[in-house]
């Protein structure tokens, strides 16, 4: 009996070190595409969830619980060859906030400049140090930007390995147009991550922190002190908007929470927003219409 008992605490101890960092819900949507072999789209569908949620992204220890719930949807809008393959990618993240069963939005961003090539049933291994393909690249990229982004909203400036690791993807491509372009004024991979790690964003990483650590998970214990926390944190985005108003970062933010804001500021108790809007209105003034509504 002594000796089953030892083996099931083996093997639970096993599951748990291997347990990985993402909980990824990967979608392939081809519905645009009428011809050829429409079955590589499940295949590369089913390659990537496995990709992406066994690998180990970290040498952190994540437990079953812990792993980061995230979702990559490619939509497939054009197939120029057998093998070759554009469109968009959606990439959205989240957290789960202290002592409650709401879980918050950290990232979520549309990456309309998607090209790969990929062959059916060809493997998909990450190599850190060398490139292997433009799929991989793509989809690791994303991997250590929503690793990081996490890890900043629990640990000040906690994500800085990951970007750095992101960055080092970017470094890698073999031919750096579309989204890796480093000579674009556009939002892309190599901007954004570019932009994360800008010392002149740093206000945005303390945002990140505070709205969570601060705002957020203390919402359960006082609502109140919980959402002052939040509305600080947005105003120190004034920083980032006073260095560069065009800031990506801003709009990484805002596409992220702008909903949840809304929700939050338009619900009891009741605070005076007028500040709130006048900031918000400011860092992302595209959203004004959305703004608006906070009551």
């Amino acid at each position: 009996m002594y000796k089953i008992l030892l083996v099931i605490s083996v093997v639970f101890m096993s599951l748990q070190i291997q347990a990985q960092e993402l909980k990824c819900k990967v979608v392939v949507n081809a519905d645009r595409i009428q011809d050829g072999n429409k079955s590589v789209f499940k295949t590369l569908e089913k390659s990537l969830q496995e990709f992406i949620n066994q690998t180990r992204w970290t040498d952190k220890t994540y437990e079953k619980q812990e792993r980061i719930d995230c979702s990559m949807v490619f939509t497939i809008l054009k197939r120029q060859d057998v093998n070759d393959f554009s469109g968009t990618l959606q990439v959205q993240s989240s957290r789960p906030v202290y002592n409650s069963i709401y879980t918050t939005p950290v990232f979520n961003y549309q990456d309309k400049q998607v090209h790969f090539n990929y062959t059916e049933f060809e493997p998909l291994r990450f190599d850190k140090n060398n490139y292997q393909s433009e799929l991989i690249s793509l989809v690791s990229y994303y991997a250590y930007l929503i690793i990081g982004l996490d890890a900043d909203t629990f640990s000040l400036n906690g994500g800085t390995d990951y970007y750095r690791t992101a960055q080092d993807i970017v470094n890698q491509i073999e031919t750096p147009n579309g989204g890796w372009d480093a000579k674009t004024n556009q939002m892309n991979r190599y901007n954004m991550i570019k932009e994360l790690l800008d010392n002149q964003n740093a206000a945005y990483r303390k945002t990140l922190y505070d709205y969570h650590i601060k705002g957020f998970d203390k919402m359960a214990d006082n609502l109140r002190e919980g959402k002052n926390a939040v509305f600080e944190a947005i105003k120190n985005l004034e920083k980032v908007y006073n260095n560069n108003m065009t800031s990506y970062v801003l709009r990484l933010f805002a596409d992220a929470k702008a909903d949840e804001i809304v929700s939050t500021f338009s619900a009891g108790p009741h605070m005076d927003t007028r500040k709130l809007v006048l900031t918000l209105n400011k860092i992302a003034p595209t959203m004004a219409n959305k703004w608006s509504e906070i009551k």
